[in-house]
């Protein structure tokens, strides 16, 4: 059974910090690649990060700069290092897994911005 499992969302002030977490299981993860998702209240779901299996990465405009994605093979895990956080930055975010035509999701992890 293949799993997403993402943690670290919560509340931060603007500027602040976060780190978000994606365990997968059930996958071969080290020829996946990893994306973060996000989806703000009434908007539709924008790409925020990729890495791939040669860990190439790409970033929406939006965050570029201020986010950083990195995967550890050995622990089937992929990251999201948030920094400089906005409030426009509040969004469920959702990790997903790509191979070919097969995608995975994650249940999603809730991050909220204070201004």
């Amino acid at each position: 059974q293949v799993q997403l499992v993402e943690s670290g969302g919560g509340l931060v002030q603007a500027g602040g910090s976060l780190r978000l977490s994606c365990a997968a299981s059930g996958i071969s993860f080290s020829i996946y690649t990893m994306n973060w998702y996000r989806q703000a209240a009434g908007k539709q779901r924008e790409l925020v990060a990729t890495i791939t299996r040669s860990r190439d990465t790409n970033y929406s405009d939006s965050v570029k700069g201020r986010f950083t994605i990195s995967r550890d093979n050995a622990k089937n895990t992929v990251y999201l290092q948030m920094n400089s956080l906005k409030p426009e930055d509040t969004a469920v975010y959702y990790c997903n897994a790509g191979f070919l035509s097969v995608q995975h999701w994650g249940q999603g992890t809730l991050v909220t911005v204070s201004s």
